[in-house]
C-alpha cells in the first residue's frame, strides 16, 4: 500500500475529519481512505446537470412537488 502525507492541513479540517470519522465508527485514516475512494469513484460522479441536482436533493431527503390539475387538454399547435 502507498503512504501519503498531507502537509499544512488546517486544524479545523482535521477536527471535522475526526468528528466525521467518529460518526461513521472509523479511525481518521479509514475515514480519509473512504472519502478519497468515494471522490474518485466513477459511480459517484453525476453525469450531467440533472443528475447533479438530483444527487444534491436526495442527500437532503428529496423534493416532492405537487403537479397542478389540468382542467382541459391543451390544443395542438397549428404549424401550417
Amino acid at each position: 500500500m502507498t503512504a501519503i502525507s498531507i502537509r499544512n492541513l488546517d486544524p479545523d479540517v482535521k477536527a471535522r475529519l475526526r468528528v466525521r470519522a467518529a460518526e461513521h465508527g472509523r479511525s481518521m485514516e479509514a475515514e480519509i481512505r473512504a472519502i478519497l475512494a468515494d471522490a474518485v469513484s466513477e459511480l459517484s460522479r453525476p453525469v450531467g446537470l440533472f443528475d447533479a441536482i438530483r444527487a444534491i436533493s436526495l442527500e437532503h431527503g428529496g423534493v416532492d412537488l405537487e403537479l397542478p390539475h389540468r382542467e382541459r387538454r391543451q390544443r395542438p399547435i397549428n404549424l401550417s
